[in-house]
């Protein structure tokens, strides 16, 4: 039984784009690389609908970023909290050992 032939991601989008940019015809891709016609075309629309996801990054490192400056602010308040409670049982000790 013949093996499926696997492709890399870098080379799915090298041969897209080179159809894209206009700088090969499919055809002459088709012949050189020795790909069917409809694999080919299903690499381009596969291309062409997650082109957007390239963009998406922007928006995960901005909400990630966002998420670590609230964290980080509920860190300082906890850590606030934690020292006032630490004084007060230092006072109310203090204050019932005198008695």
């Amino acid at each position: 039984m013949r093996q499926r032939r696997q492709f890399s991601a870098e080379f799915k989008a090298r041969v897209v784009l080179d159809v894209l940019s206009g700088q090969k015809r499919a055809s002459e891709i088709c012949r050189e690389y020795q790909l069917k016609p409809d694999l080919l075309s299903r690499w381009k629309a596969d291309f062409v609908t997650q082109a957007a996801s390239v963009f998406a990054g922007d928006e995960r490192s901005q909400h990630a970023e966002q998420r670590v400056a609230e964290l980080e602010r509920l860190v300082g308040r906890l850590t606030l909290e934690l020292e006032v409670a630490k004084k007060a049982v230092l006072l109310s000790a203090g204050s019932s050992g005198s008695r």
